[in-house]
């Protein structure tokens, strides 16, 4: 597996850089937003650790660009007491967060937790457990979703508002249950986030050929999954 780090702070990148190694990952080293994407262009990343406070361009703007065209993991790397950064980060897609100053051992930790996840949804042996809608099945314990058979990739945000979704069939959220119950009482964003994410959702699990249910829109009252009989 190979890692890209970015982070303009060569002590930060070098700890980085020492755990990733020690922990048998391959590294590729970023120091500001411009590098970040040409590195991640070449191709062969796995995963990238994204530093949000970086030259020529930020993490944020990074993400946006590298979303447009892929899912690779990316774990954001943000400042102390900066929960912007925080909600920010997992409203564009990121798929976890790290916040400075961090346990080196932790980020390898989330890095594997997030990593194992990918490779469950990657293996063609069918899951066996969870939720079951259509051609959808759920693997609640693993985190990860099959449609038609095949596993499709999901940010955690994006999955865990599935799972609310398909635990309650028919049942219609509003945005505002939505964003409490998946983002937390505590979360200072938009409810704009609930429909961004919908939206991601919908679109991902169409291509993979969803049917026999489907995320229906009340208009406004929000959101239910609608399964056809």
């Amino acid at each position: 597996m190979r890692l890209l780090i970015a982070d303009d702070n060569d002590a930060i990148r070098d700890i980085l850089d020492n755990f990733a190694r020690g922990s048998g990952y391959e590294t590729v080293l970023a120091v500001d937003g411009q590098d970040v994407l040409d590195k991640w262009q070449a191709g062969g990343i796995d995963l990238i650790l994204l530093d949000v406070m970086m030259p020529k361009l930020d993490g944020f703007a990074v993400c946006r660009k590298i979303r447009q065209q892929s899912d690779v993991p990316i774990i954001m790397i943000t400042a102390r007491g900066e929960d912007y950064d925080r909600i920010m980060g997992l409203e564009i897609g990121a798929d976890d967060y790290v916040v400075k100053p961090f346990s080196a051992p932790e980020v390898m930790a989330r890095v594997k937790a997030v990593l194992r996840r990918l490779q469950l949804i990657q293996r063609e042996e069918p899951i066996d457990s969870g939720h079951k809608l259509g051609n959808m099945v759920l693997d609640v314990q693993r985190g990860v979703i099959e449609v038609a058979g095949k596993g499709v990739r999901l940010t955690h945000k994006e999955f865990d508002l599935l799972r609310l979704l398909a635990e309650y069939p028919g049942q219609l959220f509003s945005r505002d249950k939505l964003l409490d119950t998946v983002w937390g009482f505590d979360y200072t964003g938009d409810i704009r986030t609930v429909d961004t994410h919908i939206r991601r959702l919908r679109a991902k699990l169409e291509q993979a050929g969803l049917n026999g249910c489907s995320i229906g829109t009340v208009w406004g009252r929000g959101y239910r999954l609608e399964v056809q009989p």
